[in-house]
């Protein structure tokens, strides 16, 4: 009977450590939000590099100087606040946190992604590691223990119904 729990608990601490490390990377997009992982320590110290990002998207006016948006740049996503909201000329005036100056070139409306609504430190490198191919088996695999491990526990179950059967089975010595 122990054996059988044992193989149950882990099945299911297995699948709940898959599921947990998923629902960040699929609910907020349900929810209409990109997700993104900072991979520079301009924002720092209020976005540390390994973060998640989780981008809403906004029209351009709604922008407001102090947001922090994210856009694309040179074929790169960058995550910068904004210091100044150009809307006649249709564009921001941006600048990272840990850096000195303002961005150089201004970024257009047309690069806005949208306005980060939150992040979480440290998550952008576990998504990363799990949206790549050696994560998508590791999570494969922790799917697949843990069916094992579930099929173990039912075998575990049928053998001991079956020897407790043949403890109490007929006496046949009469």
């Amino acid at each position: 009977m122990k054996k059988q729990v044992l193989c149950n608990c882990v099945s299911l601490l297995i699948l709940l450590a898959v599921v947990a490390l998923c629902i960040p990377m699929t609910v907020p997009r349900l929810l209409g939000y990109d997700t993104y992982t900072v991979v520079s320590g301009s924002m720092e110290p209020a976005i540390p590099t390994g973060s998640a990002i989780y981008v809403e998207t906004v029209s351009p006016e709604a922008v407001a100087a102090g947001d922090v948006i994210a856009f694309y740049s040179r074929g790169a996503v960058i995550t910068h606040r904004v210091v100044e909201n150009l809307v006649v000329s249709g564009e921001f005036v941006t600048k990272g946190d840990a850096n000195a100056e303002n961005d150089v070139t201004p970024a257009p409306y047309e690069a806005l992604m949208g306005r980060v609504a939150f992040s979480v430190p440290f998550l952008g490198n576990v998504m990363a590691v799990c949206s790549g191919t050696t994560g998508k088996i590791y999570l494969a695999c922790g799917v697949a223990g843990a069916v094992l491990l579930q099929l173990a526990g039912s075998l575990l179950r049928t053998d001991r119904k079956q020897d407790s059967r043949e403890d109490n089975g007929p006496d046949r010595g009469r």
